[in-house]
């Protein structure tokens, strides 16, 4: 069992920051080696032209929610403890902020006419950018969802890769113009 033992709230936010920081490690090792390695099957879906507001991608964010569930239940239906709890809170809020910056930022799946201005956020949408426009499934860069190394770098690693089939679309091109001269305007 888990530790169940009073824990203050400053204390189960900090928990549940450390779970967050945790989780982007582990989206980082999902993505790189196993959404790009031997589930390619269902991540294959993200890297093609979306058909209907779902795509086989999304099984992944299914399989986080069902994790944060399961805590949520034990931790409170069955005694886990407050641990459990923020266990959950963390990887909840870690699947918010992906979903946030993921598919409703860079991938607009909601409409929106936002445009990043800060920094961060500029580099952000830029990486995964870059990250999309190798379509097979070797040769990408940038697999972190909340942390991207600068634009620069990955430009650099997919040049000297050299490998996977780069995207020659007329809408990803234009994106990637306006993207870069953003980045580069500052």
């Amino acid at each position: 069992m888990i530790y169940s033992g009073p824990i203050a709230f400053w204390q189960g936010m900090l928990i549940a920051l450390g779970v967050v920081l945790v989780m982007e490690g582990v989206a980082y090792v999902t993505h790189r080696w196993v959404m790009h390695g031997f589930l390619w099957v269902l991540h294959e879906s993200h890297h093609r032209p979306r058909i209907g507001l779902f795509e086989r991608n999304d099984w992944f964010g299914v399989f986080g929610a069902a994790v944060s569930i399961t805590l949520f239940y034990l931790g409170v239906e069955r005694g886990w403890g407050p641990l459990t709890v923020w266990l959950a809170v963390g990887i909840t809020a870690y699947g918010a902020i992906y979903f946030g910056f993921h598919d409703i930022i860079v991938h607009r799946r909601l409409k929106h006419h936002w445009v990043p201005k800060s920094a961060y956020m500029k580099r952000i949408v830029q990486a995964h950018r870059l990250h999309h426009v190798v379509e097979t499934r070797e040769g990408n860069v940038s697999f972190g969802f909340i942390y991207a190394p600068p634009v620069r770098v990955l430009l650099a690693q997919l040049e000297a890769m050299g490998v996977g089939k780069l995207r020659v679309s007329s809408k990803v091109r234009s994106e990637m113009d306006r993207e870069m001269a953003s980045v580069a305007n500052g």
